[in-house]
């Protein structure tokens, strides 16, 4: 199984005439996902790579049954298109754009909770179950993917999208395999994060262990680690908190527009507190990851037997 999304999820690509669009597509379907329908709006009744393109979401609904929609537009119109996929009953909808005003991502997220949609991003690369299909840009063209990402026991959840992609990597080259990996997106405001993926890989049964990609700035890993806490982990995690160095340098950003530390808000040694303190293993090193998850896994084999 997979969290989200699997080899029958239908996928619409909102802007697939621009470049990242198209480059999306040719990825996504060469690695076998179902990419029905595109739009852009004035370029209604063109292909790009074979998919039919509309002029809106309601035209390519007419004709296409979607399950999730992935945006690629300028950040001028990217809560346009998000609105329309939301206000369209689209139940998942995927942000690539990066660089949306905050004020647009707070009123997207807002309509997003009012309609019960998921939203994962903004400036996310996307989802993907490795052997059943990609929903963006992760992992880059097909042949790419497929040396990087085998389907396995491990989930991954990353604020980095290129990192989504070294994590499932490193643990392919040992001969871990892994279920779902999502890039969360790492803007100051995003849709889901850790604390919306936890419960749904906790009950998928080929998910035995979840991988986190930390970063400073923010509060999701602590939110996270405070749920723990309360509700006791509901399976295995690990986690690497990069960008240690940073709490050296309090008010400066580093890489991704929400990792900025100020005082002890966001720092990565409060994250790696706060996760420790709720029984996530913390990787002392990008290496490490992969001892801790053997470990996990060789422990819940013993305990359910399999």
């Amino acid at each position: 199984m997979a969290i989200l999304v699997d080899e029958k999820t239908r996928i619409l690509i909102q802007g697939i005439t621009g470049r990242e669009g198209a480059t999306v597509a040719k990825d996504s379907l060469d690695y076998g996902a179902k990419i029905v329908a595109g739009v852009t709006p004035g370029k209604g009744g063109r292909q790009v790579h074979g998919v039919p393109v509309y002029d809106g979401v309601s035209h390519a609904l007419k004709e296409h049954p979607v399950d999730v929609s992935v945006i690629s537009v300028p950040p001028a119109f990217a809560k346009d298109a998000a609105f329309e996929a939301l206000l369209h009953g689209i139940k998942l909808v995927v942000i690539l754009t990066e660089r949306i005003p905050r004020r647009d991502v707070a009123e997207i997220i807002s309509l997003a909770q009012k309609r019960q949609v998921r939203v994962i991003g903004p400036n996310s690369l996307g989802i993907i179950s490795p052997g059943k299909t990609k929903v963006g840009m992760v992992g880059g063209p097909a042949g790419d993917v497929r040396k990087a990402y085998q389907p396995g026991p491990v989930g991954i959840i990353s604020r980095s999208g290129g990192m989504t992609t070294e994590i499932a990597n490193l643990l392919t080259l040992h001969g871990i395999g892994q279920s779902t990996c999502v890039s969360i997106g790492g803007d100051p405001i995003v849709g889901m994060s850790y604390l919306d993926f936890i419960p749904l890989f906790a009950e998928d049964p080929e998910t035995a262990v979840v991988v986190l990609f930390c970063e400073p700035g923010g509060e999701a890993e602590e939110a996270l680690a405070d749920w723990i806490v309360r509700e006791g982990p509901p399976l295995p995690i690990v986690a690497f908190v990069a960008g240690r160095f940073a709490d050296r340098m309090p008010g400066v950003r580093f890489g991704h527009a929400a990792v900025i530390v100020e005082g002890d808000r966001g720092s990565t040694q409060g994250k790696i507190e706060a996760l420790r303190r709720a029984e996530v293993a913390v990787a002392e090193e990008f290496s490490g990851i992969v001892p801790l998850v053997k470990e996990a896994l060789a422990e819940r084999k013993t305990v359910h037997g399999s």
